[in-house]
């Protein structure tokens, strides 16, 4: 593992994501859960979430929530807010993501609004595994 100070490097996600897949021939894996930090932790948040599946939305989205701009990723993140928040990162509450994301959606294609949604939520679910597995 791969650390300076209390800052986890890009490098050491990928080798910790990589070595989380692999199990040895007892079936066991060789990650130490208990060394777990939080994945949100780092010299430059963007590029270690870029590491993980879906990491470039919710890395926009965080910086949507920070500035304060109502944006898809934005309410994406909100809506994962309490897993995402167990794992480390900063996310304010807001009212009803779920229905401001549908609605969204909606006015911008309200054909397939019901397929993207799912389809962002399969992201956000994608990326809070990985990230648990490298926390």
């Amino acid at each position: 593992m791969s650390r300076t100070g209390s800052r986890t490097n890009v490098v050491g996600l990928e080798k910790r994501y990589r070595l989380y897949q692999m199990e040895d021939a007892r079936g066991k894996s060789p990650f130490n859960h208990s060394l777990r930090t939080p994945v949100a932790t780092g010299y430059n948040l963007t590029m270690q979430l870029s590491v993980l599946p879906g990491g470039d939305l919710v890395a926009k989205g965080l910086r949507d929530l920070a500035s304060g701009r109502e944006s898809p990723e934005a309410l994406l993140v909100a809506i994962g807010g309490p897993r995402l928040r167990r794992l480390g990162f900063d996310v304010p509450t807001l009212d009803a993501p779920e229905h401001a994301l549908y609605e969204m959606l909606s006015r911008t294609g309200p054909d397939d609004a019901h397929s993207r949604y799912n389809a962002l939520i399969r992201r956000l679910v994608s990326f809070e595994r990985a990230a648990e597995c490298v926390a």
